[in-house]
């Protein structure tokens, strides 16, 4: 039944019903409900596309416009990418999600000893300019955005994703590129960090400057905070939320003190949640996010303009969510993730595949989580009005409810100091890992259902994928196209700009023109990260226990 902790008695009657975020569920609901958690039709609801956007930003919901599909995707070199870019833009897709290797997220180049065997494995590499040459040939840049997954780097790949277009001759204020640009996230829930807390968000920062305080590059989000991430590692759904926000503050607070005001920045930010587990949950989670980001912006940060307050984003499941058992059960799975996602208000949205439990998803897996957005949209009716779930006595009361427990996470964060704080002294990191420890745990002794795992399992019932197999010939071919850009770009440009990017760095001066001025002269991801690795150090990660 879910993430919902159900008890029952020897007839199988439902006893009790307590969400992930810790909220029981009562067998009913009515008018005494809404009045018991103070809701109020103006302040906590009102009309779509107003103030405080619980129902949804736009007012007319997906009727005055689709929401935006993006499957993530790459793997091997640029060239095989691009075909799958091509293949998932004929059938639909309006918008790209790209994957990079493990080297590539970690700065290191295709040839560096440590990138042996992670080479196009898990994404796709990038060594040089010449691989995003490959990777979007043939893509216009100025209609399909581009989310670029990574982060340590980020700075490094929207630089070249500027660059790119410069070199194409594409007017740079009209591509739209989201690098996800969370660093701390990424120390709390995936791992792939490179420099220390501090230093790293002075980067995070650098980025959201240029492209939207300076104005460089005005249709881009410089950032996507990853509430995603932390919810797979063992956050509640409320915790996903306060401490995505407590990041996002934390970048907002970078910017400020350099002097620019919060609302000619924030309106660019985005966000990356996810979707698993009890759907009402799901949906109660979003529209409290909506309201909560407009409310706080408006309170801590005095952001007056009405665009500015909107929470923008992703709304994607939920690989955590996905079971190797009984595998065709991921497209059922997949199919109420979105329809979570439809319901609590999604811009965009996008589905792991039911085989990536296994492996990197197929063609066919890959359209067929495409498919069941597009059913959504234009078969099932998600798109025949706004907020259908809007007056529920139940949906309110637990929006409500989602609120205050939101605010609660978001009052501990403090307590520790602060959402940098907390991350340097490793605080969030021991709270969802003990968590995620506690949740396999339930597993294991049936608190928690999970369907063909440990409730309807079939013995012995091995899940029938076809494995994305690791090509060793790609990795060679990846290599030798490196030594060959090297071999050919003018080295004293290359030399030039590395030594102008360290003098920028220890001067503290904004890095991305300089990098673009690198990643323009065929610099490499691993030169110019070294050049980082140097000036800014490396991080050690906090003790969890």
């Amino acid at each position: 039944m879910g993430v919902a902790k159900y008890t029952k008695d020897a007839k199988d009657a439902i006893l009790d019903v307590e969400l992930h975020s810790g909220i029981h569920v009562k067998p009913s609901y009515g008018p005494q409900d809404l009045e018991r958690v103070g809701f109020d039709y103006q302040e906590d609801l009102g009309e779509p596309g107003r103030y405080p956007f619980t129902r949804s930003i736009h007012p007319q919901g997906y009727r005055s416009r689709e929401w935006t599909v993006r499957q993530y995707s790459g793997f091997g070199t640029p060239d095989e990418t691009n075909e799958r870019f091509k293949l998932l833009i004929a059938h639909g897709q309006t918008g790209l999600n790209v994957a990079f290797d493990l080297p590539t997220q970690m700065g290191y180049d295709s040839d560096d000893p440590l990138a042996e065997g992670e080479v196009g494995r898990v994404g796709m590499a990038v060594d040089t300019m010449a691989d995003f040459e490959a990777a979007f040939q043939g893509i216009d840049l100025t209609t399909v955005g581009s989310g670029l997954t990574i982060n340590a780097v980020a700075s490094i790949m929207l630089a070249m994703y500027e660059a790119l277009a410069r070199r194409w001759s594409v007017d740079v204020t009209r591509i739209s590129a989201t690098p996800q640009n969370d660093i701390l996230k990424e120390i709390i829930g995936r791992g792939a960090w490179i420099f220390p807390v501090r230093p790293a968000v002075d980067l995070v920062g650098d980025v959201i400057e240029y492209a939207t305080a300076q104005g460089r590059l005005p249709r881009c989000n410089p950032v996507s905070v990853c509430g995603y991430h932390i919810r797979e590692s063992g956050a509640t759904p409320a915790q996903e939320i306060a401490f995505a926000f407590g990041i996002a503050f934390a970048y907002l607070d970078n910017v400020v003190t350099r002097g620019y005001g919060a609302e000619k920045v924030v309106g660019r930010f985005s966000f990356n949640f996810n979707i698993f587990g009890n759907l009402w949950e799901q949906v109660a989670k979003f529209r409290a996010a909506r309201k909560l980001w407009a409310r706080l912006l408006s309170e801590r940060y005095g952001v007056r303009d009405q665009k500015a307050l909107f929470l923008r984003g992703l709304f994607g499941g939920g690989g955590f969510g996905l079971t190797k058992a009984q595998p065709e059960n991921n497209i059922v799975r997949g199919a109420y993730y979105a329809l979570a996602a439809a319901l609590g208000g999604a811009q965009t949205t996008a589905l792991c595949s039911y085989d990536e439990a296994y492996t990197i998803p197929t063609p066919q897996s890959a359209l067929i989580s495409l498919r069941t957005l597009e059913i959504l949209m234009d078969e099932i009716g998600l798109r025949d009005t706004v907020d259908p779930l809007a007056g529920s006595y139940f949906i309110e009361t637990l929006t409500k409810e989602m609120e205050e427990k939101i605010m609660e996470e978001m009052e501990r964060v403090e307590k520790w100091g602060g959402m940098l704080a907390a991350v340097e002294n490793g605080e969030v990191q021991r709270l969802v890992a003990k968590q995620a420890y506690q949740w396999e745990r339930d597993l294991l002794e049936g608190q928690r259902v999970k369907v063909g795992v440990n409730k309807y399992a079939e013995e012995g019932q091995e899940g029938q994928v076809e494995l994305h197999q690791y090509s060793e010939e790609s990795a060679s071919r990846q290599v030798s196209s490196l030594r060959e850009v090297r071999r050919a770009r003018g080295q004293r440009e290359v030399a030039r700009c590395l030594t102008e990017l360290e003098r920028v760095l220890k001067t503290r001066r904004n890095v991305m023109p300089i990098l673009v001025e690198c990643c323009a002269a065929y610099a490499s991801v691993g030169e110019m990260c070294g050049v980082f690795r140097q000036v800014l150090g490396e991080m050690e990660e906090p003790s969890l226990f």
